[in-house]
């Protein structure tokens, strides 16, 4: 179709950007979860809520202090420079940074829970059988949630897709770096391209749906399969 001839580059660069902030957000965002399921220190519910910020905080909002933290002053400006760059603000690399801030909650929370649900008496057990607390992390904990690491991988993969405020505060619309999915139909809109922004839109509506609708059906099955599992025991 000429009409979206252009959109691929953007297709390439959201669908990237969505599974490089997956990935890094299950390697941080995992320990971070079991250490507020399991933690009684006082400052669990600061880290908690600081994970939860982006929930309730405008995407403006954090994507202005982020311009500020990636821009030339500031710790991104230092980093960048240490390779030869001038700033990690309207690179790929900054539009990583701040999706994977922006879209924590959506996987740590979901995998807290699934921490939260499995309880102490499965790695009470473990450990009678002299299982190591890393051992009984891995082939106990982790199994068990595997709903929440489901829900969390993706609902990050899917919010990452769907980033709008953050990403134009950060990376602005530059062709093959910085243009996204979601950039694109804000360029599509502002020329009057209406077809093609219905087309695009349509698209990730389309996309939205089957990944929800995907994500209860796994949910679905991997309960039952849980139950089922149960009753045989």
């Amino acid at each position: 179709m000429p009409e979206l001839a252009g959109i691929w580059s953007p297709i390439r660069l959201t669908l990237a950007l969505a599974s490089i902030t997956t990935l890094v957000l299950l390697i941080l965002g995992t320990p971070i979860a079991w250490w507020l399921a399991r933690s009684k220190s006082l400052w669990k519910e600061v880290v908690a809520t600081l994970v939860a910020l982006p929930l309730v905080l405008p995407p403006t909002v954090l994507g202005f202090y982020l311009l500020v933290a990636l821009g030339p002053n500031g710790p991104g400006g230092w980093v960048a420079g240490r390779f030869g760059g001038h700033s990690l603000a309207f690179r790929f690399e900054g539009l990583v940074i701040g999706s994977v801030l922006y879209s924590m909650p959506f996987v740590v929370q979901p995998i807290r829970n699934a921490f939260e649900a499995v309880g102490e008496r499965p790695l009470e057990v473990a450990a009678t059988l002299r299982a190591s607390p890393w051992d009984a992390f891995w082939s106990v904990a982790v199994p068990l949630a595997r709903p929440g690491f489901l829900t969390g991988t993706v609902l990050g993969f899917a919010h990452t897709v769907g980033e709008f405020g953050v990403v134009l505060m950060i990376g602005g619309n530059i062709p093959g770096e910085t243009k996204v999915l979601s950039i694109a139909i804000y360029d599509y809109v502002e020329t009057l391209q209406w077809a093609q922004a219905h087309l695009v839109a349509g698209g990730m509506l389309a996309f939205s749906f089957a990944v929800i609708l995907t994500t209860f059906l796994l949910e679905r099955r991997i309960g039952r399969a849980g139950t089922d599992a149960l009753n045989r025991r």
